[in-house]
């Protein structure tokens, strides 16, 4: 910009400046020698001596062309040329000629006029002036091309001169900023590599400037994060080794309080009518009890990634039949299974899911509930399995989407006949431990069935959403790819996360729970629903 407006300016300068002195020296030339001419004329020139002054004036050193015009002793109006063929009184603009015979107040009425005009393409200077009311009219033409052609050459020259100025300008502005941007690129691609999780991501810092300030605040806070992050990761392992210490611990007393326990269910109805009430209630205790020691087992395998599972070929349907006649839930639940629907799963761990949500709606929505089982296949447009059932909110763990595998998957719904799952309560249903209620009421399940359901989901690459059916009633959906990612042959073991050497997290030290371990909600109780 500052460029071009110089560049404007200069020209715009030289231009005034080489007219005005073009125009001033014709100007004053033909000034001089009009007032010469009209002294050496008579008072009624003729024709002729109007040609010859007019021949004289135009032979000056300013080389421009004349016209005079008089009135003769007979009254004759006489217009003569200098070169008829270079000028003529048509060229002379109206507006002009009426300026010229037009007196003005003052000591000298006639003045000079003058006016660029173009004629035939080409720039010209024309002036007229009247020595007195009596006297005859002098007209002058004279060229500006030769200033035109010096114009257009300095034109040419300040444009080439702008044109290298614009590109040192740019050559000097990207040099300027590469040296602002580099630091800020590097600081934007650091940011970036910390966001992805790289914790020990540094810059080196250059300079005292405002960059290298940032910089440094940068790497005060990426090191400030990593050692919080580094202390959140002792911590939650510490946790979690506590957890599976302390419920590795409780499984030997339990099982031998466990065993007690069944022998004084047996004799309870030989006992003291005082005392039987009380050895009922030791009896639920202890095995809700045993309950909560070995979901909270199966959910330290979760957290520590070391649970595995054993994949095996099964009909979904016939999967489902015995785990509703295990439980005696025949009677209570409406069945409506494609048969012949194979897919590759751990038959322990989905007997652990289906209980979960079956008893959990028979406990909290009410007979009758029914399930049903069919083969679904990816849609067009990316539309998924879960997302396509049914309006309103639903509950998903993560929030996306689920698509259906490439090469379909298995959908299992459970829809009970109850009131449905409050819309607070839906987005919690997965959570441990969830209470809808502040006073958290007690209940015979530990809290953990939903949520060991949707782990056990997500080890067979599979999804569990929960949402409230259109009829009323609250729908579980469990959406299973037909092969989990990463399976093989019949019988073998599939870890969920790394193991160290001893079987154990790679990421904590320690004895972890025997994998025979049974995880979910006791089968024959019926687990809570978060919040119901």
């Amino acid at each position: 910009m500052a460029a071009v407006s110089v560049a404007g300016i200069a020209y715009w300068l030289n231009r005034d400046a080489v007219l005005t002195r073009a125009q001033n020296s014709a100007l004053a030339d033909f000034r001089k020698s009009l007032g010469d001419a009209m002294s050496s004329l008579p008072e009624s020139p003729s024709c002729d001596e109007l040609r010859n002054a007019a021949g004289h004036m135009a032979g000056g050193s300013q080389s421009y062309q004349v016209v005079l015009v008089g009135e003769d002793a007979d009254g004759r109006e006489c217009a003569e040329e200098s070169d008829p063929l270079l000028f003529s009184l048509e060229v002379v603009p109206a507006s002009l000629e009426r300026a010229v015979h037009e007196p003005r107040d003052g000591d000298a009425p006639y003045h000079l006029y003058w006016q660029r005009v173009t004629h035939e393409d080409d720039p010209y200077l024309v002036a007229g002036a009247r020595g007195s009311e009596s006297g005859p009219t002098g007209y002058m033409l004279a060229s500006l091309g030769p200033e035109r052609d010096d114009l257009n050459s300095l034109a040419w020259s300040l444009g080439i001169a702008t044109a290298l100025a614009l590109l040192g300008s740019v050559m000097l502005a990207q040099a300027a900023a590469t040296t602002v941007l580099r630091p800020v690129r590097r600081l934007n691609s650091a940011a970036r590599r910390l966001g992805d999780g790289e914790l020990s991501t540094r810059l080196p810092v250059r300079g005292a400037d405002e960059l290298a300030e940032l910089t440094r605040n940068f790497n005060n806070a990426a090191e400030a994060l990593e050692h919080k992050v580094a202390d959140l990761r002792a911590r939650e392992a510490s946790s979690r080794r506590f957890v599976a210490d302390m419920s590795h611990e409780l499984r030997t007393p339990m099982t031998a309080i466990t065993a007690v326990t069944e022998v004084l269910e047996e004799e309870v109805d030989n006992l003291d009518p005082m005392i039987a009430p009380a050895v009922s209630l030791v009896v639920s205790e202890t095995r809700r009890l045993n309950n909560l020691v070995e979901n909270l087992m199966e959910v330290t395998r979760f957290d520590a990634g070391t649970a595995r599972m054993v994949l095996d070929d099964v009909d979904v349907a016939d999967l489902v039949t015995a785990c509703i006649d295990a439980r005696a839930w025949l009677d209570a639940v409406q069945l409506d299974a494609d048969r012949g629907v194979i897919a590759r799963v751990d038959p322990r761990r989905m007997d652990v899911i289906l209980a979960n949500l079956i008893g959990n709606a028979l406990r909290h929505g009410g007979s009758p509930v029914r399930v049903s089982v069919h083969e679904v296949e990816p849609r067009p447009g990316g539309a998924t399995a879960l997302s396509a059932q049914g309006d309103g909110p639903v509950a998903r763990s993560g929030g996306s989407p689920v698509p259906v595998p490439p090469g379909g998957a298995v959908l299992i719904e459970v829809a009970d006949a109850g009131p449905g799952i409050p819309a607070e309560v839906l987005p919690h249903v997965f959570d441990r431990f969830y209470k809808a209620s502040a006073s958290r009421p007690r209940s015979e399940g530990s809290g953990l069935g939903l949520s060991i359901a949707l782990e056990n989901a997500h080890l067979h690459g599979g999804e569990i959403t929960a949402r409230n059916g259109p009829e009323g009633g609250a729908v579980f959906s469990l959406l299973l790819p037909h092969r989990p990612s990463g399976s093989a042959g019949s019988g073998e073991d599939t870890d969920g996360g790394p193991t160290g050497a001893d079987g154990g997290p790679a990421d904590r030290p320690g004895r972890v729970p025997d994998e025979d371990d049974s995880g979910g909600e006791d089968p024959g109780a019926a687990p809570t629903r978060g919040g119901r």
